[in-house]
């Protein structure tokens, strides 16, 4: 490469050439980089060629070793590749060591992803988030990244042996770092102030909610969380067939029958080893999530690693604080899943879940009902009186419970319901006045 300034990180209409690197304990399988590949696309470049490379460590200079960086190199070349993208986390000085052997830009895993979350970043909310989780990769690699500055001895006629403060803190380069790391912290303070007061806000927004049943869509990227979103509520959710085509949080009421509804939450979708800097900025994002009463996981039935996914999705969730949220599982997208042998290994791991086609609609019914039953729990029979007066109590037991009789007496309102032990306890929450008949 002509310089070593890494700063276009992006790969969009670039041809790139991928590389994995496999330590000895991980799984055989057909595509190790496919993934990857997935991810290069959803960014806009042209996967051109694969490298893969199974080894019992990561070599310390060049992650891939010397005979491995060569065959690289001539991929590279005989491909016509602009871009190197790995499918590991490397070091800054991992990153240089490839780029100058290759004479091309490399790029790591996160930054990848990280590349993609920038593009895909619409409101206000969501780039604050991005940016924090970019400068928090960043900050740590600004040494590696300023290698192109000069190193001279500092001012005052100084030697090189007898500046002060030794090796490594001399000459203008240093002092560029010294500067640049200063301006990083500042504005990831900044920007943590900002999401932490959005943080608070979405808090707010979501105990606000506390009177409804909340249901949110979580999944794996591209299971198909938008679409099902928009079959289930009509909320008309941009869909496509890209990795995280959706980066914001989106909720909508969800008729389920008998005057009864749910609020339904589609938020971003997941992957296998996504960045902690991104789980930590979009914790906002993912409060929904985090609060909410059901979960769906929602699994493409027709993806060969649906299993693997299902994985992936339970680990970051448990991640989140929210591994032990009450989750049923719905397989999506059964109108084009061909594999019979994947479909019966689904359904023998699985047999308690759900299936569904947001395309064609098949299952929606049943997912509908499922939903209803968990919201009203198991029901208990009970007589209340409460004051005639209080319209917040009575409204919720008209969509909480399943009202057998009505009656006014003496200004009370006496209902006869079938209700569940948790909306029961939330209605003594919410209405001091609440007595038992009976």
């Amino acid at each position: 490469m002509a310089t070593e300034v890494r700063e276009d990180l992006s790969v969009r209409q670039e041809r790139a050439l991928l590389v994995g690197v496999l330590l000895g304990g991980a799984p055989l399988v057909d595509d190790p980089v496919a993934e990857l590949a997935e991810l290069a696309k959803s960014a806009g470049a042209v996967v051109v060629g694969r490298v893969v490379q199974r080894r019992r460590a990561y070599h310390p200079a060049s992650c891939v070793g010397k005979g491995k960086l060569e065959e690289i190199r001539q991929r590279a070349d005989a491909y016509d590749a602009d871009v190197v993208i790995f499918d590991n986390d490397l070091t800054p000085s991992q990153i240089r060591e490839i780029e100058r052997a290759t004479e091309r830009k490399v790029l790591d895993r996160s930054e990848l992803i990280l590349d993609i979350f920038a593009s895909r970043a619409r409101t206000h909310e969501a780039r604050l988030q991005v940016e924090l989780a970019q400068l928090e990769y960043t900050a740590p690699r600004l040494r590696g990244m300023w290698t192109h500055l000069e190193r001279i001895a500092g001012a005052g006629g100084a030697t090189g042996a007898g500046v002060v403060g030794g090796i490594g803190t001399r000459g203008p380069g240093e002092s560029q770092i010294e500067i640049d790391r200063r301006l990083v912290s500042k504005r990831v303070a900044q920007l943590q102030r900002q999401i932490a007061e959005i943080d608070r806000r979405k808090v707010r927004e979501v105990r606000a909610r506390q009177d409804y049943f909340t249901v949110s869509l979580v999944g794996y990227t591209n299971a198909g969380k938008s679409s099902l979103m928009n079959a289930l509520t009509a909320a008309g959710a941009f869909t496509a067939d890209q990795l995280f085509a959706t980066l914001d949080t989106l909720t909508r009421r969800w008729p389920l029958g008998n005057g009864r509804f749910a609020l339904l939450s589609d938020t971003v979708g997941f992957i296998r080893n996504l960045p902690h800097h991104l789980v930590a900025s979009f914790r906002a994002t993912l409060e929904e999530t985090i609060h909410a009463d059901l979960l769906l996981h929602v699994v493409d039935a027709s993806n060969p690693d649906a299993l693997e996914h299902v994985t992936a999705v339970t680990g970051v969730l448990a991640d989140l604080g929210a591994g032990d949220r009450r989750t049923r599982l719905v397989f999506n997208k059964l109108d084009v899943a061909e594999d019979g042998a994947l479909l019966a290994v689904l359904r023998d791991r699985h047999p308690d879940a759900l299936w569904v086609s947001a395309h064609t609609g098949v299952g929606l019914d049943t997912l509908q009902t499922a939903v209803d039953l968990a919201m009203r729990g198991e029901q208990q029979r009970v007589t209340l009186s409460l004051p005639a007066a209080d319209g917040r109590a009575q409204y919720f037991l008209e969509r909480f419970a399943e009202v057998v009789d009505r009656r006014f007496e003496d200004g009370r309102a006496i209902f006869d319901v079938l209700i569940a032990p948790r909306a029961l306890s939330h209605l003594h929450g919410m209405a001091a006045d609440v007595q038992h008949e009976g």
